[in-house]
């Protein structure tokens, strides 16, 4: 999905996906995440099941930046196999002008997180021509 936001452009721009996707050297601890604007809302919908909300995930906003931080502890069973994910995970996005940080809000069900940020209505990344006049 191309995001909304403008970001550096990468070399290969599947590259994280590519190296989440089981190459060894890989972060396997990415928060895959769907974004929109519309109607002045910026929604961030972050995949995160299976983890406690009051006490696993963090929301955090800084700079202009917009950090989600989720931590979910290893089982110590050491009976059986498990391909599931633990440790700390996170995904910072860059958030759209005009953001207003101070009316964010956050919901989680069914193992997704939803985060809304009003901002001021300007679609992010349109581009917008000047008039140039003459004297």
């Amino acid at each position: 999905m191309t995001s909304l936001l403008p970001r550096p452009r990468m070399t290969f721009p599947a590259l994280a996906d590519w190296l989440d996707t089981g190459w060894p050297f890989g972060e396997h601890n990415i928060v895959r995440i769907e974004e929109s604007a519309a109607d002045g809302k910026y929604t961030v919908r972050a995949e995160l099941p299976g983890f406690d909300p009051a006490k696993g995930i963090h929301i955090t906003t800084e700079g202009g930046l917009l950090t989600i931080t989720a931590e979910r502890e290893a089982r110590t069973e050491t009976k059986g196999r498990s391909e599931f994910h633990y440790g700390s995970f996170r995904r910072t996005v860059s958030l759209p002008q005009g953001a207003d940080a101070s009316k964010i809000t956050a919901k989680y069900a069914d193992g997704i997180l939803e985060v809304v940020v009003p901002y001021d209505g300007a679609e992010p990344g349109k581009p917008v021509e000047i008039e140039v006049k003459k004297d």
